[in-house]
């Protein structure tokens, strides 16, 4: 029983319908672009109180970032610019800081410090927090919800990015498909279509993105896509200087396309059609390398750890992935719209894809290494996971690979191929018999066989003699002269439609051929999807750099950590007139040697509470130290304050806090805080 291929329309609609689905599944759930650099520390501290106005505010950062005269804002209680607006680059060695001066004269209230910069991967970051000098106030700062990297903009550049990858793997694999695998492929019309379409897609999306990088970094209006003073800014950063450098070598990967589809398909001479595949080799491979050494140099690769063997590994990587997904792209569309593939080309990409995922594996177990670092990043963190996503397709996408290893082994069986042979040529000589008279149209009828696919492809059809015969009218049945040129053109249509139908009747009886054809589309869909996950990965915060972030500033309830204040609430009643209320105590930096001590009486409903007399105690139990009294100073009504207060060593320390609302009313709380 011989074993048919599937239907373009039916499978391919299937298998793109559900990748689309997967797709939409991955990206739904991806959270706004994280950044490869984090926010590690302030001065002053968020939430911290300070006696009187501070010179300037600074910014620590785990690794470089991008900062422009608005990256730091500064703004007083009622919304207006408290800073100078001049950004200071108080970098020193491994330390990211910058700062920005303060106006002189701030009145007390609570500020809020606003900060969006670009960190060295290219992604947008941003964040806010508030400090008060005196005491805190109200204030009518409202901060935008926006993430950076998100509204329409985001999904936009997010798009470009997907199918600037995309793009980039069809017309890299394309063409090394071509010129290693299958030469004759140069002039057939369908691949050429496909390489050029990879060409434009690249170029496209590489434009979009250009001009969606101002929005995306700034403000999220679509609108300012269009500012030319955006666009000059920039231009003059690192991500705008590989977005430039990939349009200029995309002209001379235009120049590639062009000689590779015209003089190298032209070229008959074997020699000659030798020498020029060696240039063309050479050439590609360095514009190819060259325009995936613009992701390299302006993502990942390009900071945190060993970046100068990071980018090259990098650069392999594309490649690899581009020589694999892209020639696999080509072989489906030849295997569905090419009057034929040769089974050796088919056989020689074959091993072009298993040195692909041999690269793959070498490279992406050195990337995962650098961007993970630990088995908790691996399984505790958004990129990890995403790894592990993609580490399972390629699982899948291997062991299909394996199936149509198998079914490429088949076709080169020269036994299968003869048995084959045979039997395709019986079963056309006992179907394609066709009664005399066959070939007669009724005059007037212009009704013929509809032209299949590989017709429409373009490119002249490989006709063999005995079909050529066949073809050829025996006998005219009246004098040539007699013969209407009309009926003439229809009889000439439809004896090339009936060899068409003949030759792809005899393509697609082939089982080899079409269980290949079965395994390359379902291996094309899986790619689709690991190429998703691919640009989502490219986009999030790295797992060792998110664990090393999370170090530095995480603090488990009221406990304290260095470089931030222990803030604590305590509700409080001495059973007398106005004796409910709460006492908000915070500690400035929270560790051991001298810290600031602000203690706020508030009333239930939040307003300040003045009180006669508050005390506060410090013991720590645990090495019999204590109790260390404190007397803080009345600033102003329900807030106290105290300087030099000193914690002589880290621990679990017992803060108590005594309230007396009036000559008899009294009581005291207390809480452990950890400070270190």
């Amino acid at each position: 029983m011989t074993t048919t291929a599937p239907r373009l329309g039916n499978a391919l609609a299937r298998l793109l319908i559900l990748a689309a689905a997967l797709l939409g599944t991955l990206l739904a759930g991806a959270a706004p672009a994280s950044a490869h650099a984090a926010l590690t520390g302030s001065d002053p501290k968020d939430g911290a109180v300070v006696a009187t106005a501070p010179k300037e505010v600074n910014l620590t950062f785990s690794e470089q970032v991008a900062m422009s005269p608005d990256s730091i804002r500064v703004l007083d209680p009622a919304g207006r610019r408290a800073d100078t607006g001049e950004m200071r680059d108080l970098c020193s060695g491994s330390v990211v800081r910058y700062g920005v001066e303060l106006r002189a004269g701030l009145p007390d209230g609570t500020y809020t410090v606003a900060w969006q910069t670009v960190s060295a991967d290219s992604h947008p970051i941003a964040g806010a927090f508030t400090f008060s000098i005196g005491a805190p106030s109200s204030t009518s700062v409202a901060l935008p919800d926006q993430t950076p990297g998100g509204s329409l903009v985001g999904t936009l550049y997010g798009i470009a990015r997907y199918l600037s990858y995309a793009g980039f793997a069809v017309l890299v694999g394309g063409g090394a498909f071509v010129l290693a695998c299958w030469p004759r492929g140069a002039s057939v019309r369908p691949v050429q279509q496909t390489v050029v379409r990879g060409w434009l897609t690249l170029t496209v999306a590489t434009l979009a993105m250009l001009l969606l990088r101002n929005p995306y970094t700034g403000s999220g209006e679509l609108s300012d896509a269009f500012d030319l003073a955006g666009l000059k800014t920039v231009l003059e950063t690192k991500t705008g200087a590989a977005l430039t450098s990939r349009l200029l070598l995309l002209g001379a990967a235009a120049l590639f396309v062009a000689v590779l589809f015209g003089a190298y398909a032209r070229r008959t001479d074997p020699k000659e059609k030798k020498d020029l595949a060696f240039g063309l080799g050479l050439g590609g491979t360095v514009v190819a390398a060259g325009i995936a050494g613009t992701w390299a140099l302006a993502e990942h690769a390009s900071t945190g750890l060993q970046p100068g063997v990071a980018m090259p590994v990098d650069i392999l990587h594309l490649l690899a992935v581009a020589a694999w997904l892209g020639g696999l792209t080509v072989l489906l569309v030849a295997l569905y719209r090419a009057p034929s593939v040769e089974r050796s080309a088919v056989q020689r990409f074959s091993k072009v894809a298993f040195g692909s995922v041999a690269v793959l594996a070498a490279t992406g177990l050195y990337q995962s290494w650098r961007q993970v670092g630990s088995w908790s990043a691996l399984t505790g963190t958004r990129y990890g996971q995403l790894l592990l996503v993609k580490i399972g397709l390629m699982a899948v996408l291997i062991g299909i690979a394996w199936v149509s290893r198998r079914w490429t082994q088949r076709l080169a069986d020269p036994a299968t191929r003869e048995a084959d042979a045979d039997e395709t040529d019986e079963s056309s000589d006992e179907t394609d018999e066709v009664p005399e008279g066959t070939d007669e149209v009724p005059e007037g009828t212009d009704e013929v066989p509809e032209e299949t696919d590989d017709e429409s492809a373009g490119g002249e059809p490989e006709v063999s003699e005995a079909e050529a015969e066949a073809a050829e009218p025996t006998e005219p049945t009246e004098p040539a002269e007699a013969i209407d040129p009309q009926r003439a053109a229809q009889l000439a249509r439809q004896r090339a439609a009936v060899a068409t139908a003949r030759r792809k009747r005899e393509r697609d009886a082939d089982p080899e051929r079409g269980g290949l054809r079965r395994s390359v589309l379902t291996e094309a869909a899986v790619a689709v999807v690991l190429l998703a996950v691919t640009t989502v990965l490219t986009s999030t915060e790295p797992g060792r750099t998110e664990e090393e972030a999370g170090r530095a500033t995480s603090a488990s309830g009221p406990a304290a950590v260095p470089d931030r204040p222990v803030d604590i609430r305590l509700p409080f009643d001495t059973g007398g007139v106005d004796g409910k209320g709460v006492v908000r105590l915070s500690l400035d930096p929270g560790r051991t040697g001298a810290n600031a001590l602000h203690i706020f009486v508030e009333r239930p409903n939040g307003k300040p509470l003045d009180v006669p007399e508050i005390k506060v105690a410090l013991t720590l139990e645990a090495k019999d130290v204590g109790p260390l009294p404190v007397a803080p100073d009345r600033i102003q009504t329900g807030h106290w304050s105290a300087s030099g207060v000193q914690i002589p060593m880290p621990g679990d320390w017992k803060i108590q806090v005594t309230v007396r609302t009036s000559e008899i009313d009294q009581t005291t709380i207390d809480k452990n805080v950890k400070i270190g």
